[in-house]
């Protein structure tokens, strides 16, 4: 990978919750496709359906402070058919992780976690992935757990939906969340596109299947990809009463995917994974966490 090195350092003690402090979790069941799927505490031994997780590297976290590290977090929600909280899982969860750990200094958790919308699960990890939150389908209470979560520190970045239905769809559970606060349409020139990696402008990742699709013959079934209102990304950002920043709404894109599919192809590894997805998610990272 050709992305510029950068150091990251002090990130836990700039925090009002530790990066990582593992809570025993419960195992975690669900059906697919007619037969009862495990989320193993590992999610390189996923079995659920296909995928090449067994394929990440492990590695070590520092011996003095075993616990200070980033953890990536995936919540697992209530939804409505069509929807799914499993969305680009475990690659996506796993090589983001790994190349987080690779490419800056910051100190990070080889096992990423599932969470239930529990405080006292959530209340380790400051950062948060909800992915494909179109059908979402929490609860008051539920909304409740995830506004307080984020007004006491933490972050939430969700990813991967598209176009006005699928954001019509979100918006119910937004309502709950925050039944008094909006979000601002972040700037070319926010931050967060240049902390770390400099984005010439805010970028838009596509599917792998999008891009083998238009590649091959220049159109693509991914309807909702190429829907007219899915050609601008839009990051929609919530900010507390400090203006700190505890929501980023990733709408048309899937960045969730470019990690996820690295290795699908070179090219699409080269001009969506490395140009877009990971400097992306990185700089999301490193700013959530500073600031």
């Amino acid at each position: 990978m050709n992305f510029l090195k950068f150091l990251v350092l002090g990130l836990a003690g700039l925090l009002g919750m530790p990066l990582f402090a593992q809570e025993a979790r419960g195992p975690i069941r669900l059906n697919y496709r007619g037969r009862e799927v495990h989320f193993p505490e590992d999610a390189r031994e996923f079995k659920g359906w296909r995928h090449y997780g067994h394929n990440t590297p492990l590695w070590q976290v520092s011996a003095e402070l075993p616990k200070d590290v980033f953890t990536f977090a995936r919540l697992r929600y209530p939804y409505r058919r069509g929807g799914r909280w499993t969305a680009d899982y475990p690659e996506a969860d796993l090589n983001f992780s790994f190349r987080l750990h690779q490419l800056t200094s910051v100190q990070v958790n080889p096992y990423p976690v599932i969470l239930e919308i529990e405080e006292k699960q959530l209340r380790h990890h400051p950062f948060l992935y909800i992915s494909e939150p179109g059908h979402m389908d929490i609860t008051t209470a539920q909304a409740g757990v995830l506004r307080d979560y984020m007004l006491k520190g933490g972050f939430i970045m969700i990813d991967d939906f598209w176009g006005n239905d699928e954001w019509k769809g979100f918006q119910a559970a937004f309502k709950k969340i925050w039944p008094d606060r909006g979000y601002e349409e972040l700037k070319p020139e926010h931050p967060i596109f240049h902390c770390v990696y400099d984005l010439p402008s805010p970028p838009q990742v596509h599917s792998n299947v999008y891009w083998q699709e238009m590649n091959q013959r220049g159109t693509t079934t991914m309807r909702n990809e190429y829907l007219p209102e899915s050609a601008t990304p839009h990051f929609r950002a919530v900010f507390d009463d400090r203006h700190r920043m505890v929501m980023l709404i990733c709408l048309n894109n899937d960045l969730g995917d470019g990690w996820e599919q690295e290795q699908s192809d070179p090219w699409y590894f080269t001009h969506v994974s490395e140009k877009h997805a990971y400097p992306l998610g990185i700089n999301i990272v490193f700013y959530v966490l500073t600031h």
